[in-house]
């Protein structure tokens, strides 16, 4: 009886014997944890991604009724349409003014064609955005943040530049972002209220600009130091505050929006979020032709109420000629005096 307990545990040993010297137990974890890798990649999209795949095929040609489609769609659908919109190259004013909501609170419309009206418009509906990307989006200019910054109060991150012309329009806009006094006869800015203090970004806290030129850095760093431009990530925060996804560079704002849906939704039009590659040209560099409309658009500015003086002058100057030379005229003017000196008597 104890021969046969014995031989069985010897058979039950020999089993659970691992005779492979290879193997070891973080071997074991490691191929669990690719394995968990593979299911997640694997997930299954839900029906809403899988409908938004589809309608972001074939958005074009839904664009024309979008405003009329777009009234019942949840805040989520909305922006994820802006998003793949944007990614396809069909973002502009009509549609981003058709999808916006009041509920949002991030605005990504970087690359696109959205004009000043249209992100005025924007801007006026969405009122509690806190993160906003207008980089590479040339048609923006410094009425668009202009508008930007005095409509949204709750601006903490705004992500600018990235293209030659991007990068202009920014550098005039700098003075957008210092504050302003309502009250300059102030004796400290200690002494100030807060709604003293005005059309300077007050919110605003975190600036992307990846390629900033020295002179605009400096400018910001003296003058607006609450706002820290080109943040990096650090476990320790910056400045004792944490540095908010929406603030690192080389991130898509509008990332997380779409990740459930199959990146082929905007494929057919050969997107790819990184194509643009700001480091082909100097930030700071405009074509000649470009330059000369800008230097030209600037001069006829500075010189129109020069030229409006000078007009009056002409005028003024016609006027007297016309007296000198001409005996109607001067007969006309005197008669006016008279009448006008008796008037005065009567």
């Amino acid at each position: 009886m104890e021969k046969g307990k014995g031989i069985k545990t010897v058979t039950n040993s020999l089993e659970n014997l691992d005779l492979n010297s290879n193997s070891n137990p973080s071997r074991k974890i490691t191929t669990n944890f690719q394995s968990s890798r593979l299911l997640e990649k694997k997930k299954t999209p839900t029906l809403v991604s899988l409908c938004l795949g589809v309608v972001g095929k074939h958005l074009e040609d839904v664009i024309e009724d979008l405003d009329e489609i777009a009234i019942n769609f949840p805040a989520d659908i909305k922006i994820a349409m802006a998003a793949i919109a944007r990614r396809r190259r069909l973002l502009n004013d009509d549609v981003i003014i058709s999808l916006a909501d009041t509920s949002w609170e991030i605005l990504d419309i970087s690359g696109s064609d959205v004009s000043d009206f249209g992100l005025e418009k924007v801007v006026e509906i969405c009122k509690s955005l806190r993160a906003v990307d207008i980089s590479r989006c040339d048609k923006i200019t410094t009425t668009g943040f202009s508008e930007l910054v005095q409509n949204c109060h709750s601006l903490e991150t705004l992500r600018c530049g990235g293209s030659p012309r991007s990068d202009y329009t920014t550098r005039r806009c700098l003075s957008i972002f210092k504050p302003k006094l309502n009250d300059v006869n102030g004796d400290s800015w200690e002494e100030l209220d807060t709604m003293e203090i005005s059309n300077g970004a007050e919110s605003l806290r975190w600036l992307v600009w990846e390629k900033i030129d020295r002179d605009s850095l400096e400018i910001l760093s003296t003058e607006c130091p609450r706002i820290t431009v080109n943040p990096k990530s650090s476990p320790f925060g910056f400045r004792g505050a944490a540095v908010p996804r929406e603030a690192l560079q080389g991130i898509t704002l509008d990332d997380h929006v779409v990740k459930d849906i199959d990146p082929k939704t905007w494929a057919v039009c050969g997107f790819n979020p990184k194509t643009v590659s700001t480091s082909l040209s100097s930030p700071t560099e405009l074509s000649v032709a470009e330059k000369f409309r800008l230097a030209f658009v600037e001069r006829d500015t500075r010189l129109a109420p020069k030229r409006a003086k000078n007009a009056r002058q002409h005028q003024r100057r016609a006027e007297r000629e016309l007296l000198m030379t001409s005996t109607r005229a001067k007969a006309a003017a005197l008669a006016s005096q008279a009448s006008k000196s008796l008037k005065s008597w009567n």
